[in-house]
């Protein structure tokens, strides 16, 4: 493993994955700092399984962790508070799921949502133009949950063909930001996405049934998962029954 880390020109080439830190270093997962956060960096990151995060003051950073989080769709875990708030959620006509409707609006709202075990947000004003450009190209994407016509959750993805990796949430509302990642899961469901990227373990994301997999397994996943066609992201009610029998699903919302 690396003793010192990779500093990147713009125009360098991502090390290989496999030199990233491992358990022992200083900050394990870090596989290079520098480069440009750019539409072009980032197509090419994702990719090959690295994402940049990194802090005020602090040079771009990418990473690329061992194991990696994963939620595989099938293997999403329904608590029985999460099904009645869906049920209640889809009865309700004032309650629905947008697709890309307010990009920015969501990951600005993310932007202002901490990580699980963290005071500030890394999702700086930099990072924030980079992937609205990314958005802008058609690689970053929104679920969105509103209610009464107002925003009140939502999540932002990446998609490269059928590799689906998570960015952050936000909720204003109770459950808002579970509403839409339920809803990202129909939609992946719906399209045959085999996992869908955590980047790191947190203990929410394992009570929703996501779990750590080898880089290598996860490299070897999304490599095939790009290959495909990408789906058309957009939601309709009817994918709830994905997760939702249809006769539960109408059932009365009390």
């Amino acid at each position: 493993m690396p003793t010192t880390l990779p500093w990147l020109e713009p125009h360098d080439a991502f090390p290989d994955p496999a030199q990233a830190w491992g358990s022992k270093d200083p900050a394990p997962g870090l596989l290079a700092a520098g480069g440009a956060l750019d539409t072009a960096h980032l197509r090419t990151a994702y990719a090959h399984g690295i994402f940049p995060w990194f802090n005020e003051g602090q040079p771009i950073l990418w990473w690329s962790p061992d194991p990696r989080m994963v939620l595989p769709p099938a293997q999403f875990r329904l608590h029985h508070s999460l099904r009645r708030t869906l049920r209640k959620f889809r009865a309700n006509p004032r309650c629905e799921v947008r697709v890309d409707h307010d990009f920015s609006a969501v990951i600005h709202a993310c932007a202002s949502t901490p990580r699980e075990g963290q005071n500030g947000t890394w999702i700086l004003p930099r990072m924030v133009a980079a992937y609205e450009e990314f958005h802008t190209a058609g690689h970053a994407h929104s679920v969105e949950t509103w209610v009464d016509g107002q925003l009140v959750g939502g999540l932002y993805f990446i998609a490269l063909g059928r590799a689906v990796f998570g960015e952050s949430m936000f909720a204003h509302a109770t459950d808002a930001s579970k509403i839409a990642l339920s809803a990202l899961v129909c939609l992946c469901l719906r399209n045959g996405v085999e996992l869908i990227d955590c980047q790191q373990n947190t203990r929410h994301l394992a009570s929703l049934g996501a779990r750590e997999i080898p880089r290598t397994q996860f490299l070897c996943t999304i490599a095939h998962a790009q290959q495909a066609l990408c789906p058309g992201w957009a939601f309709d009610p009817l994918y709830w029954n994905a997760l939702l029998p249809p006769a539960q699903a109408l059932a009365s919302p009390a």
